[in-house]
């Protein structure tokens, strides 16, 4: 099994990248945020290797780091996601930006991958759930707020600078994200922090 492939770029496909190793050129098929961050053609590349065999085919995916193929396969552990689906899924979020998505339920972000509907993002987040901070390290803070909004439990300034960041145009786990970091900042004064307060300082932390 190949597990690494250290060369040079040779060319680029619509989702792949030609490796040429000592003379050998490899097909490597790899997500689009993987692809668009290697170097020009003639310049040297790595990628860590995952090999897919089966009867009438080996096909290799390649990733830029060991987290991103850790999320490829358990990806893949779910029903209804293939390799294709996870390559898709790769796309469109870093490793670390999955890996909180689903720890806080935002089954929106999962589902704007391509091939990824409302069903299969939902059963991604409930099957995978328990498994994502250990992929990364998701603030279990950032966790308890999540679910707090969710059941109304939040504080009201809370919820109301959570609406007030998602309105103007941030994601969901984005905004929680900033009025936790907020929170945690603000140590002992943060039962006492006022929407508009929350709000800014919020902010400041998505300008980071």
């Amino acid at each position: 099994m190949i597990g690494k492939l250290k060369g040079v770029v040779d060319s680029y496909g619509e989702d792949f990248v030609i490796l040429d190793v000592h003379g050998v050129g490899y097909v490597v098929h790899c997500s689009a945020r993987t692809l668009q961050r290697l170097p020009p053609t003639g310049e040297a590349a790595e990628l860590a290797i995952e090999t897919h065999v089966r009867e009438d085919m080996i096909r290799l995916y390649g990733f830029r780091a060991d987290a991103e193929r850790e999320w490829f396969r358990l990806l893949q552990t779910v029903q209804g996601v293939g390799t294709r689906v996870a390559l898709g899924v790769l796309s469109v979020m870093e490793p670390g930006d999955l890996a909180t998505a689903i720890a806080t339920g935002d089954k929106g972000a999962v589902a704007r991958a391509p091939g990824v509907g409302p069903r299969l993002a939902a059963r991604l987040v409930a099957e995978l759930k328990d498994k994502a901070p250990a992929f990364a390290p998701v603030d279990p803070a950032l966790i308890q707020l999540t679910g707090a909004v969710k059941a109304n439990t939040a504080p009201q300034p809370v919820a109301d600078a959570i609406s007030a960041l998602v309105n103007l145009g941030y994601p969901q786990v984005q905004a929680s994200a900033a009025v936790a970091a907020a929170l945690k900042g603000a140590g002992e004064g943060a039962a006492a922090m006022e929407a508009k307060t929350l709000i800014r300082l919020g902010l400041r932390e998505l300008a980071r």
